[in-house]
């Protein structure tokens, strides 16, 4: 309900929000509260008045004291209720009583609750507590978005009317009644009551209230300040002073000293003299709401009068200068809703806790309140407000809304027209009718124009009072307490130390009085005095920053955005003056701004045209505006951009407080703040800019007036219609930056001028406050022309200065590109020197051309101007001042920047070729590593690479030829080391001996009777040996030195320049020596060792220091790109690197395997046609038969025939195996097809490469599309690549594919030597089989094996051999012997061998024509003459090895008949051989 259209902020916490589910430990029984503030346009508005919405947290049952509260409190209360039980009825019930307005919302899931035992919101329940019918509300099924919707129009169908209004004051007593703690405890009544009792007698009129209760600051307190400025005038004249001019200040003084503080002051001063803080601070507060109300009363009295006369003459009223005229009472704030006398609308929500359950019934209020924000001292106001209202015959219905209701004689009607406009109609069509509207082009109708109200020259009002009136009067009080001694009390000489406070409290101090132009001088003292006493000593250093702008510039509003101080704001009936505030910084900023307090200056009320002729309201500007620029370090001009400011007063104002302070002797920083930019403010803006800066360059405070000021324009929250709506986010970050520039100036100045001490403050104040009383400068207070006249002059002079540095921006362009045209070849020192200098010589004459047109051109246009003519004597040498500070800075700018451009012309060809010779050796380097890691196939780390790297760069840098520039003596450098070293070490006594290092040394390090003890050396003269002291002492010297030598030499050798820690290392390394030694010595002789040592090291490290002390800046830039390079470097390395693993994991998963397949893949099928060639076996199958046939008889073994019974083909296959085998043992072409092979499929892989390469040079792309390209060469050239790798992301890396091809090239190169190498080796046959793609046995097998059928009787092979045969015929049947099943598992079915056996030796079981019935595709022929030959070979075999098959097949023997066993082996092989060759004939 109080999001709105255009703002999408949460109010109140809810389950939906983050963290909005946690359980409640601490919120139950809190109230959230929010507000809706209308801003006048309907579409966005939600609620037409100004709402409150409060939200009980938690069960409102469980806090009934809150409840009854919020229920007293509030215009109306709405419930979101669930399931209700009788406890909760009674509570709403009570709720009721309590309210007039109670809305209800049922939000029960009947679905869940369905068997509910008491219902909701029925019938029974509005008539128990008589509800009516809008005021329940169905929320079941209805979206959040729906129910807020419906909530609102039940709402607004209530307001403004059927709603009551609840007070403040009356809340606060509601609380205070059920036992709640109030804000307003007895302190904030005390201090309330002390405020009524000080304005007591304001209800007369504040001009008789001042009269009576501030006299000080009437016309006497003006007057004696004319006097004093007119006497101040005579004596710098040095003329007599007029007596009737001092008669006249004396019977002032006189009046003066007969004052005597009134009551209103002295309760006034004896509430600031409390010691309790809190109720002086709760005084102020109720003083400046207190006057606020009251003005405000007393203007909207006014103005409602006014409408009560226009309404009458049936005139028109413009709404928004009606508005304009309310907001300009005194303490306005832009908010009728912070003045306590307008009235708002608010509402209370309380809403239905998320968290229930069926079984937890928490009842949620929400409730809807209209209040008025009024403080409670101001219920006596009430009635007032009444009668003034029935006066202008305007009821306001209980204060509901200023203008919204008819009287009781009228009955209007609110429009919303076209343009803004609202419109009260009246019901009666014979009354006159009043309009209120923002349209100007309404005709007809008499219209009254209230300009006055937003007209910028309106007079402040006289009667307007406010805080600062008192603290002035304290001041007054104090200055006569000074003048004349007797009238001061005790109470009176406390009051600077009240001031003081106050200060320090953050309330500002008056430092010059407006209205009268007039100064406090020793109160004004004695306040800085008591605030330098306050402060620390050391803490007393002050800057001064001012903000100067004219009324309307909002200078409070704009100190408060910056430092969070509070001014008194301008509302044109408030006073004018200088205010003071005073800001103790923090440690950071005391450090950086070189200051302790930072005073901020405000001026008020300035440029306010006055009505009052007899007023010198110009001649006050002035002074109020020279005074406070006069006490500035820091000046910051405010350009306000509201319409009806007089352009020329202002401009004259500021320019003329410049020429005076400029003319006075000192200039402050000035920076330049617009809001809501337009023509206006930013054409002042850079008009002020020009005279500053013009007046900053003849001072010594800062040659380059441009770098210390700048103009910031800033989009205030001013102009926002209302408080609701959101302030633009850049005002923020405008006023940031504004503020971060202010510091940064304060900070530059820090640097160029030590910040006075307060003491030098009051100082400086006295002497500009005697020179604007005397007048003592050459313009007058009341002259504008000159200062006209003189910005325009800034304005041209800054014209003349840019077309004077275009002029040289074009001149040092040529300059550069000469400069640039130099070769790199012809950098010779002398040549580039000349150049340079021809060009400086140059650029002067032609910075010197040019800033005599522009002196020409300047004392024409001051002669031309009558104005500035007359005044020539004080302009031109400001203006030759700035033209000479021109012609410096031009010329300084110029050389510098031409010394820049060679700088960097030498530079960079020297970067050029340093670069060049860096890449040359880190290509070699980088190749040597790519190398490295290829032969020892190690991964280096990053460790070996840098150190690689600055292997290269420190022979690089050392070789490299710099400039030669100025060498430092190192000397003394050494020489202080050492000295502080003796200090440290409590031997200042011989530091005499510290002249000795610088000199030449030409002897050795001598043991001298010095350095041992007398106990020492008496003890030697009594030994035998006594110079044995002094060899040990020698010895353990002549160590020492040894070893420091070393120590510079290792030093020396490092690519580093001299540094004071190797001294300081060197120092400690003797020291550790000699405590390690035992012998005794003085410490004369330490010294004297480390005298020797520091005194050699000298020379080794000045020569270090002078190798490396050489052009500074391009070593910078060189050593800045180090790190630059070293990642290049390891960058490429692993580049290449990767590139060169990639091409070799590419050819060892990728092309190895398709090189081996190329080659092996017909390697098996040359192998087995080579066997056929010797081999006349494997012609067929019968003739391989027969071989096998007669293998086994030769043989004739048992096993043999034996698998050739049982795995025929197994046997067949091993039988061709053992042929390749053998063949490939005494074989010698196979090196020669694998060595033709390679080179033919390598050539045709480079050729791939080349072709997929062709026309890419140093292109970066992935490796992928480049490999896949090689392969699909490939296989255009028959060659079956096995590229399933490339699939996956392994080769897709970014690449050179020229680099990279050529690592593939060398890698091809690599796996064609490793595979010739392979190949002449002996070859193990099995595993050079198992490799072939095709196995040669496999092909002979599947020529001889003939066809697949056998004797479905005795198993014996077909021996038909052509294609396609339908009929089977088997050469040599086998007897029945020689099968492993028995007779009679064959059904009683013998082969023709065992039909022929039976003919002999058993019946016959069947006959040949049961078989062909059989077995119709075999051929069975017992009658053919030459079965019985064929039979011979397995007869001869059955009868040899009967047993065995017996044995083998777990039988009895096969009975053979007696004439097999006259078969010879002989005549068997021979039947053989006629069987195959009848076969081969037939």
């Amino acid at each position: 309900m109080l999001r709105g259209v255009t703002s999408s902020c949460q109010t109140f916490l809810h389950r939906g929000m983050e963290g909005g589910q946690l359980p409640k430990r601490l919120s139950g029984g809190l109230v959230e509260i929010g507000w809706h503030l209308p801003t006048g346009d309907s579409t966005k508005d939600v609620f037409p008045v100004p709402l409150v919405f409060s939200n009980l947290r938690g069960d409102a049952s469980a806090h009934e004291k809150c409840l009854t509260f919020l229920c007293k409190a509030s215009s109306a209360i709405v419930v979101f209720c669930g399931n209700l039980k009788e406890k909760e009825k009674l509570l709403l019930a009570s709720c009721k009583d309590t309210n007039s307005k109670l809305i209800l919302i049922d939000l029960l899931d009947t679905e869940r609750n369905g068997s509910r035992v008491v219902g909701f919101v029925d019938e029974n329940l509005e008539k128990y507590m008589g509800l009516p019918e809008e005021s329940v509300i169905q929320g079941r099924g209805l979206s959040e978005d729906a129910l807020a919707s419906k909530l609102c129009d039940t709402l607004k169908h209530l307001l403004p009317d059927r709603l009551k209004l609840i007070t403040l004051e009356e809340a606060a007593q509601f609380a205070a009644d059920i036992g709640l703690n109030v804000d307003e405890g007895p302190i904030c009544q005390k201090a309330m009551a002390s405020v009524e009792e000080v304005l007591k007698g304001l209800d007369e009129g504040s001009d008789e209230y001042r009269r009576k209760q501030l006299p000080l600051q009437g016309p006497l307190w003006s007057k004696l300040a004319e006097l004093e400025k007119a006497e101040s005038k005579q004596r710098k004249e040095r003329t007599e002073i007029d007596p009737q001019l001092q008669k006249e200040k004396n019977d002032i003084m006189a009046e003066l000293r007969s004052y005597k503080m009134t009551p209103a002051m002295k309760i006034f001063t004896d509430a600031l003299f409390t010691k309790d803080k809190v109720k002086r601070a709760y005084f102020l507060s109720w003083l400046t709401l207190r006057l606020k109300k009251t003005t405000k009363q007393n203007k909207t009295k006014d103005l409602l009068t006014n409408l009560q006369t226009v309404k009458k003459e049936s005139m028109l009223v413009d709404l928004d200068k009606l508005e304009q005229r309310v907001k300009d009472t005194p303490g306005d704030t832009g908010s009728i809703f912070q003045e306590g006398t307008e009235i708002q609308s608010a509402g209370l929500n309380l809403q239905l806790s998320e968290q229930q359950s069926e079984g937890s019934h928490q009842l949620k209020v929400s409730e809807s309140k209209e209040k008025t924000t009024e403080p409670l001292s101001q219920q006596t106001d009430h009635q007032h407000d009444a009668n003034m209202a029935q006066e202008i015959s305007i009821t306001l219905n209980e204060k509901e809304n200023e203008l919204n209701s008819a009287s009781e004689d009228q009955s209007c009607l609110l429009e919303s027209g076209e343009n803004s406009t609202l419109r009260f109609k009246e019901k009666k069509p014979n009354e006159s009718e009043l309009t209120l509207t923002t349209d100007n082009s309404t005709s007809g109708t008499q219209q009254m124009s209230l300009d006055d109200c937003a007209d910028p020259s309106y007079e402040p009002d006289t009667c307007a009072l406010g805080p600062e009136h008192f603290l002035r009067e304290i001041g007054l009080i104090f200055e006569l307490a000074y003048i004349s001694p007797s009238s001061g009390s005790q109470n009176v000489l406390r009051l600077p130390s009240l001031a003081t406070d106050l200060l320090l409290y953050g309330i500002p101090l008056e430092l010059m009085d407006g209205d009268a132009s007039n100064i406090p001088i020793q109160w004004l003292g004695c306040v800085f005095g008591e605030l330098k006493r306050r402060l620390p000593q050391e803490q007393c250093r002050t800057r001064v920053l001012t903000n100067l702008g004219d009324y309307n510039a909002r200078n409070a509003e704009i100190l408060s955005a910056l430092f969070g101080v509070k001014f008194p704001e301008w509302k044109k009936q408030t006073s004018r003056g200088v205010y003071m505030a005073a800001l103790c910084l923090p440690e950071n900023l005391r450090k950086d701004m070189k200051c302790d307090v930072l005073l901020l200056i405000e001026v008020r009320g300035l440029c306010s045209v006055s009505l009052d002729s007899k007023r010198n309201i110009l001649g006050n500007d002035n002074e109020m505006a020279t005074f406070a620029t006069g006490l500035s370090d820091f000046l910051m001009h405010s350009m306000s951009s509201h319409p009806g400011s007089d352009f020329e007063t202002n401009l004259s104002v500021r320019v003329n407080a410049l020429l005076r302070i400029k003319e006075y002797g000192s200039m402050p920083f000035c920076q330049f703040f617009v809001q809501n930019e337009n023509v206006n403010s930013k054409l002042q803006a850079s008009q002020l800019r020009y005279v500053s800066q013009v007046l900053l360059q003849t001072s010594n405070i800062d040659k380059d007036g441009k770098t210390t000021s700048c103009t910031v324009s800033v989009k205030g929250p001013w102009n926002k219609m209302s408080l609701s709506e959101p302030v633009d986010t850049d005002y923020s970050g405008d006023v940031l930056k504004f503020k971060e520039i202010l510091f940064e100036a304060l900070k530059r100045s820090a640097a160029k001028a030590e910040a006075p001490v307060l003491p030098e403050f009051m100082r400086r104040l006295c002497s500009v406050w005697d020179a604007i009383k005397e007048e003592s400068f050459s313009i007058g207070l009341q002259n504008t022309d000159i200062a006209l006249a003189f910005s325009l002059l800034c304005t041209e002079f800054f014209y003349w200065e840019n077309n004077l540095l275009d002029n040289m921006k074009s001149w040092l362009t040529g300059a550069t590109k000469k400069n640039f045209t130099t070769k790199g070849e012809a950098l010779d020192a002398s040549i580039q020197n000349d150049l340079l200098s021809e060009l400086k010589k140059e650029a002067s004459e032609e910075v010197k051309a040019e800033v005599n047109k522009l002196r020409s051109i300047a004392e024409t246009y001051v002669m031309k101007e009558e104005t500035l003519k007359m005044r020539s004597d004080k302009f031109m040498p400001i203006l030759m001042s700035n033209i000479d500070n021109l012609q410096d800075r031009v010329t300084e700018e110029i050389t510098e920047r031409l010394e820049a451009v060679y700088e960097s012309h030498y530079s960079s060809t020297q970067l050029k070729k340093f670069k060049a010779l860096l890449g040359e050796e880190q290509e070699s380097k980088v190749d040597a590593l790519v190398e490295k890691s290829k032969t020892t196939k190690i991964l280096l780390q990053d460790a070996e690479i840098e150190d690689e790297f600055e292997a290269v760069w420190d022979k690089i840098l050392s070789n490299f030829e710099f400039r030669p520039s100025e060498t430092e003596d190192i000397t003394p450098r050494v020489e202080d080391i050492l000295r502080q070293n003796l200090i440290s070490r409590g031997l200042q006594k011989h530091m005499k001996k510290l002249e000795m290092i610088g000199q030449n040394q030409n002897s050795d390090f001598q043991v001298c009777d010095e350095h041992f003890g007398y106990r020492s050396r008496l003890k030697q003269m009594f030994e035998d040996n006594n110079k044995q002291h002094k060899v040990e002492a020698q010895q353990v010297a002549n160590n020492i030195i040894e070893e420091c030598k070393q120590y510079i030499a290792d030093k020396c050798n490092k690519p580093a320049d001299f540094s004071d820690g190797y001294i300081t290392e060197l120092l400690q390394n003797v020291e550790k020596s000699l405590n390690e030694k035992s012998v005794e010595t003085r410490s004369a002789f330490e010294v004297d060792l480390k005298v020797y040592l520091c005194n050699a090291s000298c020379q080794d490290f000045q020569n270090l220091h002078n190798r490396y002390a050489k052009d500074a800046e391009l070593l910078t830039c060189i050593t800045k790109r180090k790190g630059m390079d070293l990642a290049e470097f390891i960058y490429d390395f692993r580049k290449r690197d990767q590139c060169q693993r990639m091409a070799q994991a590419f050819i060892s998963m990728v092309i190895k395997p398709t090189v081996l397949d190329y080659i092996n893949r017909p390697l098996g099928i040359s192998i087995a046609e080579e066997i056929q060639r010797k081999a006349q076996q494997y012609h067929s199958s019968q003739a391989f038969h027969q071989s096998l046939l007669e293998e086994m008889i030769k043989e004739d073994q048992f096993e043999v025939f034996l698998e050739y019974l049982l795995f025929y083909d197994n046997f067949r296959l091993r039988k061709i195996q053992e042929t390749v085998t053998a063949h490939l043992t005494e074989s010698t072409n196979l090196g020669q097809w694998r060595h033709q092979r390679l080179c033919e499929i390598v050539g045709k892989i480079e050729e791939a490469v080349n072709e997929s390469t062709e026309g890419i040079s140093g292109v970066l792309n992935d490796t992928k599309p480049l490999l896949e390209r090689v392969c699909l060469t490939l296989e255009k050239g028959d060659v079956n690549v096995i590229r399933t790798c490339l699939t996956g992301p392994l080769f897709s890396i970014t690449v050179e594919w020229n680099r990279f091809a050529k690592c593939l090239l060398e890698s091809v190169a690599a796996m064609q030597m490793d595979l010739d190498q392979e190949f002449s080796k002996n070859v193990d046959t099995t595993q050079f089989l198992n490799c072939l793609p095709v196995q040669p046995q496999d092909y002979l097998f599947k020529k001889v094996k003939g066809c697949d059928k056998q004797c479905p009787l005795c198993r014996a092979p077909c021996e038909e051999e052509d294609m396609g045969h339908e009929g089977h015929n088997a050469l040599l049947h086998r007897p029945k012997g020689m099968q492993p099943y028995a007779s009679s598992s064959v059904s009683c079915i013998s082969c023709p061998e065992s039909m022929s056996e039976d003919k002999d030796t058993h019946d016959t079981s069947t006959t040949s024509s049961v078989l062909h019935s059989l077995y119709p595709d075999w051929s069975f022929s017992p009658d053919n003459t030459n079965s019985s030959k064929a039979s011979d070979y397995w007869r001869y075999v059955l009868v040899k090895f009967n047993e065995r098959f017996a044995q083998e097949f777990k039988r009895e023997p096969t009975k053979i008949p007696e004439e097999w066993r006259k078969i010879t082996q002989e005549q068997a092989l021979n039947s053989l051989k006629e069987v195959f060759l009848t076969r081969t004939s037939v």
